[in-house]
């Protein structure tokens, strides 16, 4: 009855899905945990009339052309540039950590003699990982390393991950970098918006075809076995194609041994003022236990007494407690994954993608132009 089979509705499985059904003309069957398409990036309007994201803020951003190309068959966009402010010391100051912050922070000499220091060492709007910059030998760049490194690093990737950054792989230390330039923009690609009608309409065009049927509220294990290395549909051997999503180690009952996750609490509340912040986000590193505060009006304006924002509070994941949104990129895990991925290869018809079947970081462009590639290999 159906050709493939893709656990979860999020950009990857729907991309996947979309492709197998509209290209390959495949019978795909969607089976998903939740009440909804969507995955993370499953937007709703809530009692203020504000569309807000409820897995937290999600904003498209690429300078990939073939992806933006792509996303843009299945919805029109609303231009958004995101600016992220900072709580250091009682003022909210641009990051990433820019000349701009500089001048704001510091008094104008010292400010300065900063500026011309970084644009003697590196080039005009590059990016500096915060841990290469500790490594200059120049003493005021020392300085400004370490500053920028206990007033806006050190805790703040405390409460996210849960641990120091010296133990995190650099390609998590390498996302919070100094940019040598005064472009206050959080991203720098070359497309950035948010879809003109939300996220879950994007998802509800790209499986609106008469090959996608989409199971809800439903655990891929409940309809999805796996014995001597085949799957099996509802007990019946599957000969087409599984594209995996989820934990790849709660796909195989962790053989290995359980990956961990960091979760997030999302906590929403609805403030009795036109505007609570002065921009869509303020991270706060060293004050509360929550990372940072989102105001959606700022991201989809409109015309409302009253606001939303979510205080995201960082949490291990705990199996049948709470949702895994990002794997932990240390060594041990990593060895672990591997471990996973050379068991997956007796599978001859299993494709894993995405953030969680990957135990990678992936942005949303990503994992679309990521499907886009395994489309070509694969044939999905």
């Amino acid at each position: 009855m159906y050709d493939c089979i893709v656990c979860g509705s999020g950009f990857a499985g729907s991309v996947s899905a979309n492709i197998l059904a509209s290209k390959y003309d495949k019978k795909v069957l969607i089976i998903e945990k939740r009440g909804h398409i969507g995955g993370n990036c499953f937007d709703c309007i809530d009692e203020n009339g504000i569309l807000i994201h409820k897995y937290g803020p999600h904003l498209f951003h690429t300078s990939n052309k073939k992806v933006w190309e792509y996303l843009s068959r299945f919805t029109q966009w609303d231009k958004y540039e995101h600016k992220v402010l900072c709580s250091i010391d009682g003022q909210n100051v641009p990051i990433p950590f820019n000349l701009n912050t500089i001048e704001q922070i510091f008094e104008p000499q010292k400010a300065k003699k900063l500026q011309e220091k970084l644009l003697e060492s590196y080039e005009l709007n590059s990016k500096v990982p915060i841990l290469e910059l500790k490594k200059s030998d120049d003493v005021d760049l020392q300085f400004l390393a370490d500053f920028i490194y206990e007033k806006v690093f050190v805790n703040y990737t405390a409460k996210q991950w849960g641990m120091k950054p010296s133990e995190l792989d650099s390609a998590v230390t390498a996302r919070v970098p100094v940019f040598v330039g005064r472009d206050n923009r959080y991203f720098n690609d070359e497309y950035q918006a948010v879809p003109k009608d939300g996220y879950t309409k994007l998802f509800e065009n790209l499986l609106n075809h008469p090959n996608i049927k989409v199971v809800l509220n439903t655990d891929f294990k409940d309809m999805v076995t796996i014995r001597d290395n085949k799957f099996y549909l509802n007990g019946k051997k599957f000969k087409g194609k599984v594209i995996y999503t989820g934990m790849i180690d709660e796909l195989f009952d962790y053989k290995f041994g359980e990956l961990p996750y960091r979760s997030v609490d999302m906590r929403f509340e609805s403030i009795d003022k036109e505007f609570f912040q002065a921009g869509a986000t303020i991270n706060y590193p060293n004050e509360h236990n929550f990372t940072r505060i989102t105001e959606f009006k700022h991201i989809h304006p409109i015309k409302s007494d009253k606001t939303t924002i979510l205080k995201e509070y960082p949490q291990n994941y705990v199996k049948g407690e709470n949702t895994a949104y990002y794997p932990i990129f240390t060594d041990d895990n990593q060895k672990r994954y591997n471990q996973y991925v050379e068991y997956s290869r007796k599978f001859d018809d299993l494709v894993l993608i995405g953030r969680l079947a990957e135990y990678k970081y992936y942005d949303m462009d990503d994992v679309v132009e990521r499907v886009l590639d395994i489309a070509k290999e694969v044939e999905l």
